[in-house]
């Protein structure tokens, strides 16, 4: 599956920041990820949000918080009323000098605004009939603000979308400082991992691509490179192998397949490459590797 990533000239009419209603452009219908961080608002319409493979529900009164390069779709029924934010890092935080894929690693005490988006796949942001009209209006100044864009507009801009982060962030107060006392966010990275690496597993005879796995964790492939290289010390391609090479030698112990079936059940089409990586990993012949073990199981019998 091809996701593709936004930059903010492609879905923003300025760089640092922008604001639109449903009208301005058509939704997004497929799972997608953008370079920038991106806040929608439901006016109207009952659907669900699919952020990072976690499924919540959407419906008037719910913000969603969306960080840079996490795979969301938010597929808005027919008749759907919404507001789109997306803004830039540097304009969200000013001199947070910190690689968008390390978001998660920032401490709150360092970035509280940071916390309703790293904890979107934990918790629905509802606001209720009576709470949300603070909300609409902070929305209508925005807009207006954003319409001018005159002396001072960027500097009233960002308060007022941090008034809008604040109030989400006093509201759930408790719940957000609860995930990060817990680390929920090294869950989420877990959780991925393990899912891109399940379907590594489950793909070994297979080309195996990083796009591939990268969606089957719901990440981006840049992510997920990154991720892998600072969780394991390993690139996607030295993973795959590892793998590969880990289930033939379980082949070998468990079959009686010949090493050239070995090789091609294990995601290698060349035999005598096969071999060469095998004695690079264990040091010996995957036919003299085979036939120490039968030897052992001889031996106790």
């Amino acid at each position: 599956m091809d996701i593709k990533t936004y930059g903010m000239s492609e879905r923003a009419d300025h760089l640092d920041f922008d604001i639109r209603s449903q009208l301005v452009r058509p939704p997004l219908v497929r799972p997608h990820r953008h370079e920038y961080f991106q806040i929608q608002i439901s006016l109207q319409g009952d659907t669900q949000q699919n952020v990072a493979g976690t499924v919540r529900p959407f419906r008037r009164g719910y913000l969603s918080f969306i960080l840079p390069y996490r795979v969301h779709v938010i597929p808005h029924p027919e008749g759907s009323r919404y507001v789109i934010i997306n803004m830039a890092q540097q304009f969200l935080r000013p001199g947070l000098d910190v690689d968008p894929l390390d978001l998660e690693d920032v401490p709150l005490s360092r970035a509280p605004e940071l916390a309703p988006f790293l904890f979107q796949e934990y918790a629905d942001f509802h606001f209720s009939e009576d709470e949300f009209p603070e909300v609409e209006a902070l929305l209508d100044k925005l807009a207006a603000e954003n319409a001018q864009r005159r002396f001072g507009s960027v500097e009233m801009i960002r308060g007022l979308m941090l008034q809008l982060i604040g109030m989400t962030c006093r509201k759930f107060e408790a719940e957000l400082l609860r995930f990060s006392a817990s680390q929920a966010q090294q869950g989420s990275r877990k959780a991925s991992l393990q899912r891109a690496v399940r379907y590594i597993r489950e793909h070994l005879a297979a080309e195996i691509t990083l796009a591939d796995a990268a969606a089957a964790a719901f990440l981006s492939p840049n992510y997920l490179a990154h991720l892998l290289k600072k969780e394991t010390g390993k690139t996607f391609t030295d993973l795959v192998t590892e793998r590969r090479l880990e289930f033939a030698q379980e082949l070998l112990t468990h079959s009686s397949q010949r090493i050239a079936a070995v090789a091609h059940a294990s995601g290698f089409a060349d035999e005598a490459y096969f071999a060469r990586r095998f004695r690079q990993r264990f040091g010996q012949t995957p036919r003299a590797f085979r036939d120490g073990v039968r030897a052992r199981i001889s031996g106790a019998v």
